[in-house]
């Protein structure tokens, strides 16, 4: 997360995927920000598909999406949205100077930033002691979908998906990152059996120690 995108193509795949998103995808994105509350840093907000999902116990949302075709139909959706949202464009270390924040959001964004380990570590520094990391990811899977999730990553996936890599172990980085994960668990948006490399997603809670 650390320059600004520009990635027209993505940008146009993207909208169409996320108006057209899942029940099931869509029911772990609310699943996510459940129980949230105070001031919340969300990192790759894409088109603001999130923001309705917000519990009113959040006083407020600051949007970080450095594409800036999907900041603006961020700001859009953060118009109609039931807390304060506020879209940046700017990067996530314009928040590095201690712990500004209650929770930190990840929705389908650490697949796709080039320095995982560097980002989460920037994410733990932006929290209060105490503070929450949601993440709803894809991750690395087993067996013949971890040869898909390899191959794909070694050739078309990432080009045009704006830099998603499937075969990550997300988890492991978090934890690496000095978060404590807690509820985690893993679930499927398509039916195991499709040969899909992001058929499997992690979600789960990750704190920092107070």
């Amino acid at each position: 997360m650390s320059d600004t995108v520009d990635n027209p193509f993505f940008a146009r795949l993207w909208t169409a995927m996320s108006a057209r998103e899942p029940e099931s995808l869509r029911r772990l994105r609310r699943e996510n920000l459940a129980g949230l509350s105070g001031r919340v840093l969300e990192v790759g907000a894409g088109t603001g598909t999130n923001f309705e999902f917000y519990p009113d116990t959040v006083t407020e949302v600051v949007a970080v999406e450095p594409e800036h075709r999907l900041a603006v139909l961020a700001e859009r959706a953060a118009s109609s949205a039931p807390i304060p949202v506020t879209v940046e464009t700017e990067t996530v270390e314009k928040f590095l100077d201690g712990g500004q924040f209650d929770a930190v959001v990840c929705s389908l964004v650490l697949c796709s930033v080039d320095n995982p380990e560097q980002v989460v570590g920037q994410l733990f520094s932006v929290l209060h002691p105490g503070g929450e990391l949601r993440y709803l990811e894809h991750i690395a899977g087993a067996g013949a979908r971890a040869r898909l999730q390899r191959f794909a990553d070694a050739t078309f996936w990432p080009r045009l998906l704006g830099n998603c890599h499937t075969h990550r172990h997300t988890e492991a980085t978090i934890v690496g990152a000095g978060f404590q994960v807690t509820g985690a668990r893993r679930d499927w948006t398509f039916p195991a059996w499709v040969p899909l490399p992001v058929a499997e997603f992690a979600i789960g809670v990750a704190i920092k120690p107070a």
